[in-house]
């Protein structure tokens, strides 16, 4: 089954930083802010390296064949990296590529100017088909390359009519993380309620719901106080909620409409959202009226001491500080930890895969000469099909969306891997982040705390359904205005 990932819901404006890449916090989502946008390691790491003011583009001799690369990078904490790789090349084929990397926060500004020089950059990056919007003169057509051939999942491409213009490079995905130990111990159990034998056959909501309440029914035969984490509802710490799970109902609204965004909404999947919040909350490590004391880090740590055999979260939570093999006792093995995908009973969602998403497009430049066009592109094909390049991929840029890379190529953690692993599967089409279209901070915080009132009995499922289509009619205007 062909993936019918729906880029255009992936964006937001260019001139925001970009979301949460590898390498950053583990447990906690991007700081969306309220111009709906999201703050991300890429700004704030390394800045102590590459973030001088960009020098201004000189002109370069070209190579031999008359062709040559200027890219100029948008994350400073690889810009020392990508100048290394180009050295390389360079010395290897004689071609000419100069790196120059943008200061922290300063990408668009900086492209702005670049762009207007005789020596412009061949090859920048954009955040998607809002980006894409502001430098479409700028955008060549990529679908003739092999780059573009070697993705994945072409759907993830930003694309306008045939042609193909922005190719991202990174991705990252969210879903069900899930205890593999822990579920083969369940599916052991001589009383299991369910006919199925693994957790790898759930591949919908009715058969999740009916192993996850069984299992909660049996959490003292399996040693757990729950089958899922925390549903953290602790100040600022609702993202996962009001943004992440939030983000499949907009998500297929949208889709059956043939939209990306829409100043009103009708919640027609308000069911299936309601179908797995109440699963997660009712078959808890906690009682649902105490989860506004939960943090995103008590959660992961009741996955990671194997307290819970299910949490909700993306590939960022397994490494680096307050991480599942971070934490102090961690009882969960690598092999063990694997994603399924968020399933709520829409039709059809056996063919679902995770939620992925990316704000990390390359680009090559329209205007250059068809000389340095080439060179940028074969220099682009280099990077992602080199053992070498490839290597700077997977341990620089994180989990890498081309055939070109084989499982010796997949990131070492295990949520990396998964990812890597759902989005090679033909079969499944991946649920973009939709969320970057959510009008505003105050929608989301507003829609945290219907869902708290909820969980604690203080209003019925009705005014959580409220607060999504009013709350977002009235933001999307404001923003409007």
């Amino acid at each position: 089954m062909k993936k019918k990932l729906v880029v255009a819901l992936l964006s937001a404006a260019m001139a925001s930083s970009m979301l949460m890449g590898c390498g950053g916090d583990s447990t906690e989502e991007p700081n969306i802010t309220e111009d709906n946008t999201e703050d991300t390691d890429q700004d704030t790491t390394g800045d102590e390296e590459n973030t001088d003011d960009v020098e201004a583009g000189d002109d370069t001799t070209a190579s031999a064949s008359g062709g040559k690369v200027y890219y100029l990078n948008f994350k400073p904490e690889v810009g020392s990296d990508w100048e290394a790789l180009a050295a390389s090349y360079t010395e290897q084929t004689g071609v000419e590529v100069k790196v120059v990397t943008a200061a922290s926060g300063t990408y668009e500004q900086t492209l702005k100017s670049e762009v207007a020089k005789t020596d412009a950059p061949t090859l920048f990056q954009i955040n998607g088909p809002m980006g894409y919007q502001s430098w479409k003169d700028y955008c060549m057509d990529l679908s003739g390359t092999e780059f573009y051939n070697w993705l994945n999942d072409k759907s993830l491409a930003v694309t306008e009519g045939d042609g193909v213009y922005g190719i991202p490079y990174v991705v990252e995905g969210y879903g069900i993380i899930y205890n593999d130990k822990i579920m083969r111990d369940y599916f052991a159990l001589e009383d299991k309620a369910v006919e199925i034998s693994s957790a790898t056959e759930i591949k919908n909501f009715d058969t999740l719901k009916a192993v996850v309440e069984d299992m909660q029914a049996k959490k003292d035969q399996l040693g757990i106080e729950g089958v899922f984490a925390s549903t953290s509802f602790k100040a600022g710490e609702d993202w996962r909620w009001q943004t992440h799970l939030a983000n499949l109902p907009f998500y297929y609204e949208m889709k059956d409409k043939g939209l990306s965004d829409s100043p009103e909404i009708e919640l027609t999947y308000g069911d299936n959202f309601k179908n797995i919040f109440d699963l997660y909350i009712n078959n808890s490590c906690t009682d649902k009226t105490a989860l506004g004391t939960k943090s995103v880090s008590d959660s992961m740590a009741e996955f990671a001491l194997g307290k819970a055999a299910m949490v909700q979260n993306g590939n960022w939570s397994y490494g680096g500080e307050g991480g599942i093999s971070q934490t102090v006792g961690n009882v969960v093995a690598a092999e063990d930890v694997k994603f399924l995908p968020i399933y709520t009973g829409v039709s059809g969602e056996e063919s679902q895969g995770l939620c992925v998403g990316t704000e990390n497009y390359m680009c090559i430049n329209s205007q250059a000469s068809e000389a340095d066009q080439q060179a940028t592109i074969e220099f682009v094909e280099w990077v992602f099909s080199s053992d070498e390049g490839k290597a700077f991929a997977t341990e620089k840029l994180g989990i890498v969306p081309f055939s070109t890379f084989t499982d010796a190529d997949k990131p070492s953690d295990p949520l990396g891997r998964e990812v890597s692993n759902f989005l090679g599967d033909s079969n499944l089409t991946s649920v973009p982040w939709s969320f970057v279209y959510f009008p505003s901070q105050t929608f989301k915080d507003e829609l945290g705390y219907a869902l708290l009132d909820y969980c604690n009995g203080q209003a019925e499922w009705s005014a959580v359904t409220e607060q999504f289509i009013d709350g977002w009619a009235t933001e999307k205007e404001a923003v409007a205005e």
